[in-house]
């Protein structure tokens, strides 16, 4: 039965890893470089590093380039750091403009002034302009294959120039109209141009309504626009409406996965671009400074429940249920706040809809919590044999699931406010919030009705 993709990289990651050990690397090497530039990444970035170290001197110095531009920075820096001049040179000769642009801030300065003289300038001046755009823009993801043509010549002189030109970019499904200065002004589908009457002119067959992306657009937006057009390339304009570039779906993919991937790492206080073997000093560093703010709401946690030590001694049945009271607050604010996350990742919260979002969720607290303050009330009444118990425990249920649907409503959007990433500090926040006033609310009714 045949392997599929993932399962493939397993298993040649196995084989390449126990090759390695018993120091065959000429047979890792042989495994490897049958495999494509990002499959290459991925065992790369899988590796120990002395065993990824002896495998990326042993890979094709032909798919070095492309190799570098799938790895992650951190594992990218290293390898980097392993090469010459002339190896970086020649790795990165022969790669798009914006390939270019990714790789060339890890380069040494040396490298990069040998590599500018080296270009021609076109190929100069089209790297400045990415180079002028962040990263995380259309900008800086878009690159220079255009197919551009005028409204006012017929599709069939579009036809023969296509002829002679004898070939289109790579995922062109569209060519761009645009007028004498370059100012954008529509696409044509190449379906129209096939099936259309070949006397026709540009003008008359041309789709108006397809609109060029801004070159300052985030990456993460660029991607909701291709989500909801269902594109496949894209152009891409400055201010004065003039096409400066394309971007296709290959490009998005990468923005998709890496915000996926970010959106994972950033609940543990990490990157994505984290090397996954860093040095350990490096990796405990990283790590124990969210260490140290979990720590500190833990206390606060801990101080509330030092408050309602007497009662907690008199009263061992509320040391028994506090947990339940936390966790059922912690789960029901999690499920709000990741249906903001996402929907602020979307655009579809505003501060328009935000309020009714937000009594839309109080009311899901309100509904489940009276479901489960019942339920838990019953069981523990049940459990303890004491009805003022079980009538305790359910308000504080209901109370923290409340709280926990106003808090994961309202805390990314706070955060936000303030320039801080809420898949980064919402979780932290989120949980503070419902351990405290869950504890506090709980232990508090039990120092009042049971002493």
């Amino acid at each position: 039965m045949a392997m599929d993709a993932p399962a493939q990289i397993q298993h040649h990651l196995i084989r390449i890893s126990a090759f390695l050990r018993q120091g065959e690397v000429a047979r890792a090497a042989e495994i490897v470089n049958g495999l494509h530039p990002a499959d290459i990444a991925n065992v790369l970035e899988s590796l120990p590093r002395d065993d990824r170290s002896r495998l990326w001197d042993a890979v094709n110095p032909d798919l070095d380039g492309d190799v570098l531009l799938y790895v992650n920075d951190e594992v990218r820096t290293g390898l980097i750091r392993h090469m010459d001049n002339a190896e970086l040179v020649a790795a990165t000769e022969g790669l798009d403009t914006d390939d270019l642009a990714d790789i060339l801030p890890d380069l040494p300065e040396s490298v990069i002034s040998e590599l500018l003289q080296s270009l021609e300038e076109q190929d100069r001046n089209r790297l400045e302009a990415v180079l002028q755009y962040p990263e995380d823009t259309a900008g800086g993801m878009m690159n220079f294959d255009t197919t551009t043509v005028r409204p006012d010549v017929t599709l069939d002189v579009v036809l023969r120039y296509l002829r002679r030109r004898g070939q289109l970019p790579d995922m062109t499904d569209s060519l761009f109209v645009v007028d004498r200065n370059d100012k954008f002004l529509g696409v044509l589908p190449l379906t129209a141009l096939l099936t259309r009457n070949p006397m026709l002119t540009v003008e008359e067959v041309y789709s108006r309504t397809v609109r060029g992306i801004s070159a300052d657009l985030p990456a993460n937006e660029v991607a909701q626009v291709f989500e909801r057009r269902d594109l496949v390339s894209a152009a891409v304009i400055d201010h004065d409406q003039k096409l400066v570039g394309r971007i296709t779906i290959d490009d998005v993919v990468d923005v998709i996965r890496e915000e996926a991937g970010n959106s994972i790492m950033r609940l543990a206080g990490m990157n994505d671009e984290d090397d996954m073997f860093a040095p350990v000093v490096r990796s405990s560093r990283k790590r124990a400074i969210w260490l140290g703010v979990n720590l500190l709401t833990a206390l606060l946690a801990s101080w509330v429940i030092g408050l309602f030590e007497l009662t907690i001694e008199k009263v061992v049945a509320l040391a028994v249920l506090m947990p339940i009271v936390a966790s059922m607050g912690g789960i029901a604010g999690s499920q709000t706040l990741t249906l903001m996350i996402r929907g602020m990742a979307l655009g579809q919260v505003t501060q328009a809809n935000a309020m009714s979002l937000l009594m839309k969720e109080v009311k899901v607290g309100v509904l489940n919590g009276l479901l489960w303050a019942a339920v838990i009330g019953l069981v523990s009444y049940w459990r303890f044999d004491n009805g003022m118990i079980g009538v305790i425990i359910a308000l504080a249920i209901l109370c923290n699931l409340i709280v926990a649907a106003v808090a994961g409503a309202t805390i990314p959007l706070t955060l936000k406010r303030f320039g801080v990433d809420p898949a980064l500090a919402g979780g932290v926040a989120l949980t503070t919030i419902t351990d405290v006033v869950g504890f506090f609310v709980f232990l508090g009714l039990g120092a009042m009705f049971l002493l």
